[in-house]
């Protein structure tokens, strides 16, 4: 779970003036992730919140973020409601056996609402399954002999 900002108009050093703190990773506008690439029409200010040991899930995880405290979710409100950036809450969830209940699901308390309303967050959750493809008896996949990604007995 991560707490990200991005802005077409303000630097990270500029959002983290307005903010009171540093990122835990930033990017700038105008960088390139790469020499070729294209320059980045907007620059990431990025808070990361981590459990000690390692992922964790997001219920675990929401301490971090209301310790990060009121005032920093006020500030993140100032900012967003500025219209010179976004700020969402990151919730990444990976899904390795579907038969596991601690894999699936995601809650949220009221506090932790209420905290990204103050901070005028909207919530971002990225999911990735990643099934077991022996299952099938077909380690390829579907759709990997066909460019239109569809296995041959779909329609």
């Amino acid at each position: 779970m991560y707490l990200r900002v991005v802005s077409e108009s303000l630097q990270p050093e500029e959002i983290s003036a307005r903010l009171g703190t540093g990122p835990d990773e930033s990017t700038a506008i105008g960088s390139r992730r790469r020499p070729q690439s294209p320059a980045r029409a907007h620059a990431t200010w990025i808070r990361h919140a981590s459990a000690t040991g390692g992922p964790g899930r997001p219920e675990d995880l929401e301490p971090v973020v209301l310790g990060w405290g009121p005032e920093f979710a006020a500030a993140l409100g100032r900012l967003a409601s500025s219209g010179d950036a976004d700020v969402s809450l990151v919730v990444v969830q990976e899904i390795t056996d579907p038969e596991d209940p601690q894999q699936k699901g995601i809650f949220l308390g009221a506090a932790l609402l209420g905290w990204l309303a103050e901070a005028g967050a909207s919530l971002d959750i990225d999911q990735y399954v990643y099934p077991d493809c022996d299952d099938h008896g077909d380690d390829s996949g579907p759709g990997q002999d066909d460019p239109s990604g569809q296995a041959a007995d779909q329609v």
